[in-house]
């Protein structure tokens, strides 16, 4: 059986990274700087968040915006097809609060 057209693998290739849906969760409540993604999110290092905000920014999930000031800030933050996710989120969410021990 080809799954090439399955949407469901198709959404898991989007958000089936591991700390993708960390990050979801972080920039639903709105745009954050990479060192408070990086404090929320705990054990994550800063070559792998790096590499997984370049994944969802290159799949139109994120949007990164680089202002010219010294230190260069960075902000990350969900494009519409991003914050399109968020019930799927809150739906894991509310699975992990009546399921997940």
């Amino acid at each position: 059986m080809n799954h090439d057209g399955c949407p469901v693998e198709r959404t898991l290739r989007v958000i089936g990274g591991r700390w993708t849906l960390l990050i979801l969760r972080d920039l639903f409540t709105g745009t954050k700087r990479f060192g408070e993604l990086r404090r929320s999110l705990g054990p994550v290092s800063p070559k792998t968040l790096a590499e997984r905000l370049r994944e969802l920014e290159r799949e139109g999930i994120v949007t990164r915006t680089v202002y010219p000031e010294v230190p260069p800030r960075v902000e990350y933050r969900l494009t519409e097809k991003g914050l399109s996710l968020q019930p799927i989120v809150e739906a894991m969410r509310a699975w992990g609060e009546r399921w997940g021990d």
